[in-house]
């Protein structure tokens, strides 16, 4: 089974035995990348992941990608956790290894996200990144990083 470890985190790529197993309340992102990883198992690791607390084993959200890397060697980064979660850097922990795992395949040169411009916890996660702000467009920040740029 591939997963990504980090110091507090285990990292799993959503696939309908994951998402049975974890029992995870799988949002419609979740539901739509199964149905596709069913036509093409080459997208394993290209959506969304599990984010497991290796502390207490709860599946505290999840965080991934929105397909493959694009034509420009682009991938854009989305990420999510549970409330009683947030605010104590497991989201920042979570996001700089999943990152790090895209920037070890020769086709991606850029990671990119986006936030709304009142999400400060989102906005800060991306700073600590060191994720550069580029854009703003309808309300969302678009940030970036490549891998020249990674911490």
């Amino acid at each position: 089974m591939m997963e990504l470890q980090t110091t507090r985190l285990t990292l799993i790529p959503c696939t309908e035995t994951i998402i049975s197993t974890y029992q995870y309340a799988a949002g419609p992102h979740i539901q739509m990348h199964i149905e596709e990883l069913r036509k093409d198992s080459s997208l394993l690791g290209w959506g969304p992941w599990l984010i497991q607390n290796k502390e207490d084993g709860a599946v505290i959200g999840d965080l991934g990608f929105k397909g493959k890397p694009n034509s420009a060697g682009e991938v854009e980064i989305g990420y999510g956790l549970t409330p009683s979660y947030q605010n104590k850097g497991f989201a920042t922990e979570a996001v700089r290894e999943i990152i790090r795992w895209a920037f070890e395949h020769n086709e991606v040169e850029k990671v990119t996200a986006e936030c709304l411009v009142d999400n400060l916890p989102s906005i800060r996660v991306l700073e600590k990144l060191k994720m550069t702000h580029v854009h703003q467009k309808d309300g969302m920040l678009q940030w970036m990083i490549t891998k020249e740029g990674i911490a």
